[in-house]
């Protein structure tokens, strides 16, 4: 019947992840959307690191630019400087350490630097995560 090659079958499964992901956003509260970032970048960092013990240096390389990228225009870029105080600017500068140590990591095959930096966002994906409850719950009341 029907037979693909090997790139053929990555492309269709590339649409497919696509697809899913783009259904994923449309339907996401902003809440979940950070979620969905702090996910993204702790898997961009296991990418990275996996590539790296491959020798995968072009894999290594898309994992940690998704990664910055994340950080960068996602987290950093929203963070509302004028009203959120200390925390928004401790995590602006937090954002801006993750950077440079990912930048530091590609540039140098540094894995450790790659945990670290997972290391710093666990604890905020898991606080951010834990009050998605009260969100929706928030959300609903009005």
């Amino acid at each position: 019947m029907f037979t693909q090659t090997h790139s053929q079958m990555r492309a269709i499964a590339g649409l497919y992840q696509s697809v899913k992901v783009d259904t994923a956003v449309a339907g996401a509260s902003p809440h979940r959307l950070v979620e969905m970032l702090f996910e993204e970048f702790l898997a961009s960092c296991s990418r990275a690191r996996g590539a790296l013990r491959a020798a995968d240096v072009a894999e290594k390389g898309r994992a940690i630019a998704r990664a910055v990228r994340i950080i960068d225009e996602g987290l950093r870029a929203g963070l509302n400087m004028k009203d959120g105080g200390a925390l928004a600017l401790e995590l602006h500068d937090l954002y801006g350490y993750i950077t440079l140590r990912m930048t530091h990591a590609n540039l140098h095959n540094d894995e450790p630097a790659i945990a670290e930096c997972a290391s710093l966002v666990q604890p905020l994906y898991e606080a951010w995560r834990s009050i998605g409850p009260l969100v929706a719950a928030a959300a609903a009341a009005h």
